[in-house]
């Protein structure tokens, strides 16, 4: 019973930190009034995104920025979504160097005036 907790617990850890993989976690949350839609994170490549089709007011997503086939730059990352009422919001921030991740995770929050990134 203590090995298969031990292989189960292995097994989570090397899976949750992607392993092997270049790239960034991501949690963002929406802190707006209202739901946001066609949520885009990429670096400056933008054949390397994760798109998240809606986010709920009050609701957190995660996910995994797979930056292995990053061009092998320097660069920045971006977040754009559509609010409720079809506005368009874009921002840039953090920094990549060589196509690979300084961090291992950035915490966006969509508020309905801005939008916060915390990269660590």
């Amino acid at each position: 019973m203590r090995k298969i907790f031990l292989f189960s617990a292995w097994l989570f850890f090397i899976y949750s930190c992607n392993w092997g993989k270049n790239g960034i976690n991501l949690k963002i949350k929406n802190a707006s009034e209202s739901s946001v839609y066609d949520v885009l994170i990429s670096t400056n490549d933008p054949k390397i995104n994760l798109k998240i089709k809606s986010i709920k007011s009050g609701e957190t997503v995660t996910g995994f920025l797979d930056m292995t086939n990053n061009v092998k730059s320097d660069g920045n990352y971006l977040i754009s979504f559509k609010k409720e009422n079809g506005q368009s919001e874009k921002m840039s921030g953090g920094y990549y160097t060589n196509g690979g991740s300084l961090d291992y995770i950035i915490i966006c929050e969509i508020k309905n005036d801005t939008i916060l990134m915390d990269f660590k």
